[in-house]
């Protein structure tokens, strides 16, 4: 014994010279992060190049992508590792301990764009499956539990891409890079590396939000995201052609696009942060049932003759800086400033306008997709995209046409608001032998901000003369005797289903409503309403401005005859 313990004493200080050596020859950072905490995932991790926020020598790996920390065996390491610390299913073990996003996770599932609260209880209420638009539902729900239906169905096969429980890369293509929770919008690609579709680096994490990523998902149904860069689906006739062959203009998906003009702040280059708050984006922590009651600004928040800034919630906006004249707004991507102006004198604030919201005038034009006809076949099979599992049902869908041009008025909670085609669903089953089983339609209109705002405003003639303003569609106006009369272009369409209504037709000329309306409280125009907006057109011939004394006190005017024969 007593001759092995100066071996063994040799061996020690051996080894203890060996791991002093090779700790002096790594920098400190690969073992042990600036916040104090040890790692042996540095070893190999150290030289990843990090965001500053969430840097490697700082944070290391296991708080954000979990794992054994002390392990120096691979395997061992990489047990219980997650690829998207960001991913809902895990968030609350990585984003969202203490001391880093804590109260943030909690928001963000219960948010409409983790819940899809208002897309499936809409989607429900229109085809029959619910008494009103006001259930309870959420993507995570149907997920855990399996669920489904004919309208759920069509959800999870159609729909079930765009919301924030869907995983990152789960999908190839462009479906791939949607969702991931957290990363879905603060997930940037490394500015350090080069842009060319190959890069292998980490990922970086941001909270400059670019347009892209909510683009992202934000170009179907309204598709304001598209719209607010200035791109309009077209037909899909692939027109106009190029050298004889298919524009190559094209979105995800095939679909075609044309380029209008893009809404007035992108020009000015702001992104959809500098408007939208925290809490609209990624929830207040309220589980709500439509976009209209988590979101906060409206135009007037800045364009008011009143200190800017304050939200419908009595929340103050942290980029606006009020001491100065006029006040300026400080883009949250490149602090670039943008003044702010109040609404224009006279026109904005025309007692007769009093109504009218500030896109009924300003968004000159909207995405405006007719007549969807959807067809499920039950002899062949369809990807669940939520369970990535294919189940039986082939759903395709169609349209009969799409506009952009001169967007239909209606009322929303006493507000005269822009309006497109919310669902307008012709719906074919066909059974597992190829026969109809059955069908049936659903038309609806929907109130929309479309995010095309533009600095002039539409003219008067635009509203008080045309037919397709008014809710009734595309045609021809006659005001004869003292009674107006309409003839449409567009017809009803002839189903299987029954005989539709002409998709562009939102009420009658006698105020008598076509469609469904997304809201309880949103309506057409009524047969007094279209009277009297009609009758200002005819008074435009000669007096076609507003500031023409003619439009002073208009309402109560009551000398003003009903044709166009003013002295």
């Amino acid at each position: 014994m007593s001759r092995r313990l100066p071996l063994l004493l040799i061996l020690l200080v051996v080894l203890l010279l060996i791991i002093r050596e090779d700790l002096t020859r790594r920098p400190d950072h690969l073992h042990q992060t600036l916040s104090g905490r040890v790692e042996m995932c540095l070893s190999c991790h150290g030289t990843i190049q990090l965001d500053p926020a969430h840097d490697v020598k700082i944070l290391g790996c296991s708080p954000c992508h979990l794992g054994d920390p002390l392990a120096i065996d691979r395997e061992k390491a990489h047990r219980g590792v997650v690829k998207n610390p960001g991913d809902l299913r895990v968030a609350r073990k990585t984003c969202g301990v203490e001391g880093c996003h804590g109260t943030d996770v909690h928001r963000v599932k219960n948010s409409l764009m983790a819940t899809n609260r208002g897309i499936l209880a809409t989607l429900l209420y229109y085809w029959g499956e619910a008494p009103d638009q006001y259930g309870e539902y959420s993507v995570e729900d149907l997920i855990n539990s399996g669920k489904t239906s004919l309208a759920l169905d069509y959800f999870r096969k159609l729909c079930a891409t765009c919301h924030l429980w869907k995983q990152k890369g789960d999908l190839p293509g462009f479906f791939g890079e949607k969702g991931g929770g957290c990363s879905a919008c603060h997930h940037v690609t490394n500015p350090d590396l080069p842009a060319d579709g190959r890069q292998k680096g980490h990922p970086f994490i941001t909270r400059k939000v670019p347009v892209e990523n909510c683009v992202r998902c934000h170009n179907r149904s309204g598709r304001i995201g598209i719209s607010y860069t200035g791109v309009y689906e077209s037909e899909g006739s692939g027109a106009p052609f190029e050298g004889g062959g298919l524009s190559s203009k094209r979105l995800p998906g095939s679909r075609f696009y044309q380029n209008l003009a893009a809404d007035i702040h992108y020009q000015k280059g702001m992104a959809c942060i500098d408007c939208h708050t925290r809490n609209e984006i990624m929830g207040d922590g309220n589980r709500y049932a439509h976009f209209e009651e988590q979101l906060e600004i409206q135009c007037a928040t800045c364009h008011t003759t009143e200190a800017p800034g304050r939200t419908r919630k009595n929340n103050q906006l942290n980029n606006i800086d009020t001491s100065q004249s006029p006040p300026v707004l400080t883009g949250k991507l490149d602090a670039r400033p943008h003044p702010l102006r109040p609404p224009l004198p006279q026109t904005c604030t025309y007692e007769g306008h009093r109504r009218l919201s500030c896109q009924a005038c300003h968004s000159t034009w909207v995405p405006q997709c007719y007549g969807c006809h959807v067809k499920r076949d039950m002899s062949e099979t369809h990807l669940d995209k939520l369970t990535l599992k294919e189940t039986p049902g082939w759903w395709e869908e169609g349209r009969s046409y799409i506009r952009y041009e001169r967007p239909a008025l209606a009322v929303w909670n006493d507000r005269i608001m822009p309006v497109t085609p919310g669902c307008q669903d012709v719906v074919t089953l066909k059974d597992a032998q190829g026969e109809t089983e059955r069908s049936f339609y659903s038309f609806t209109i929907a109130a929309i901000d479309p995010h095309t705002t533009q600095r002039r405003g539409r003219g008067c003639a635009d509203c008080h003369t045309q037919a397709k303003a008014l809710g009734l569609g595309e045609g021809t106006l006659r005001h004869q005797a003292g009674a107006w009369s309409f003839s449409p272009i567009y017809q009803q369409l002839a189903t299987g289903a029954g005989t539709t209504p002409a998709p562009d037709a939102f009420v009658t000329i006698d105020g008598t409503p076509l469609q469904k309306s997304f809201r309880p409280n949103m309506r057409p125009f009524n047969a007094d309403e279209i009277k009297r907006i009609l009758r200002v057109g005819l008074c435009l011939e000669c007096h076609p401005a507003i500031t023409d004394r003619a439009y002073r006190n208009f309402p109560d005017n009551r000398q003003c005859p009903e044709t166009p024969c003013c002295p």
